[in-house]
């Protein structure tokens, strides 16, 4: 197989180094031989600077964790210049008549890998790119489906969430996976889903349902069970193994594993760990340590504890329960003891 792909550039002058180039896949545009990716050249040369076409590249490793649903782990780490930012789950869910995506990762590179991954599978279009938060690990792929036609779908509250943001993700990132970055931009969203009405899409002979919550993780989380196998895509309202980050309400989140509990699911993808988890049990720890994450902040502003002192104790007893918990525990600590503080 061949494929077209064009050059995109990262400037890195602020870091005080020259622009880095990498060659960026046009999702779409594949062949069986070379002289059938080159005929696609001349009408693609109107668009883009140069395309040529090359052997197809990485596709992102994936897991058949239920009949037509794959899942992709990514690492339990920050993202840096060693993993390029393969940092989050991913996943997508095949139908007779069409794919949909489950969250693209911190760069457009990975969702480029992801497509090939899709392609390895099946040669079904790709209807409906969908995002389960803002942030950036999870959405900043999505620009590599652009060109396919596919609809980028997301909680009500997202694209607001995201415009706010968008420029420091997009900093943070150049600055923590440097080159990998180039070609990535923040996706545009077509379709949203509120929380007071749940969504379905039908993917032929294959229904996913799709519920936004109230503030929990964050202010725009959303999942999606898919009705044949009975596997839910948590986003990163379920943690494993990494340190659960808290962006939005501790009680909201807890609140919104209590209803989860009741669904009748066979199994989970969780944002990060797993990457197949069972149900309820999947989430047992994450709730423990929410549960603690909580207890502990009340005690802390009952007894008078400054903030600063504060986020150096609560919940240091999940310490070595999970990773990176240096990294987001003191985190979770601040937004905790704010959100709390005027109960």
């Amino acid at each position: 197989m061949f494929e077209v792909v064009v050059t995109a550039c990262l400037s890195l002058a602020a870091q005080g180094a020259e622009s880095a180039c990498r060659d960026m896949l046009l999702a779409g545009y594949e062949a069986s031989t070379p002289a059938q990716c080159e005929a696609q050249l001349p009408a693609l040369a109107k668009s883009y600077e140069s395309p040529r076409c090359e052997p197809v590249g990485r596709a992102l490793e994936m897991t058949e964790v239920a009949p037509g649903v794959y899942a992709h782990l990514g690492q339990i780490a920050e993202p840096d210049t060693l993993n390029h930012g393969d940092v989050a789950n991913l996943g997508f869910i095949v139908g007779d008549d069409s794919v949909a995506v489950i969250d693209t990762g911190s760069a457009r590179w990975i969702g480029e890998a992801l497509w090939r991954a899709i392609r390895q599978n099946t040669d079904k279009p790709v209807s409906q790119v969908i995002l389960t938060h803002m942030h950036p690990d999870h959405v900043s792929g999505t620009d590599a489906f652009s060109t396919t036609g596919a609809q980028v779908v997301s909680h009500a509250a997202l694209p607001r969430a995201l415009a706010d943001r968008q420029a420091n993700y997009a900093e943070s990132l150049t600055r923590l996976i440097g080159p990998a970055f180039a070609g990535s931009t923040m996706p545009e969203v077509d379709i949203t889903v509120s929380p007071d009405a749940p969504m379905q899409i039908d993917l032929g002979g294959r229904v996913l349902t799709l519920h936004a919550w109230p503030t929990a993780h964050t202010g725009n989380d959303l999942t999606v069970l898919d009705e044949t196998t009975g596997t839910l895509f948590t986003g990163d309202l379920v943690f494993h193994i990494h340190t659960p980050a808290l962006d939005g309400s501790v009680l909201g989140w807890l609140d919104v594993l209590d209803q989860l509990q009741e669904w009748d699911i066979a199994r989970i993808v969780p944002g990060h760990g797993g990457p197949v988890l069972d149900w309820p049990e999947g989430a047992k720890d994450q709730r423990r340590y929410l549960e603690t994450l909580r207890d502990d902040t009340r005690a802390a502003i009952s007894n008078g504890t400054r903030l600063g002192e504060a986020v150096t104790t609560i919940a240091d007893s999940e310490a070595d329960k999970w990773k990176l918990f240096d990294a987001y525990n003191p985190r979770n600590a601040t937004v905790a003891f704010t959100e709390l503080e005027w109960e």
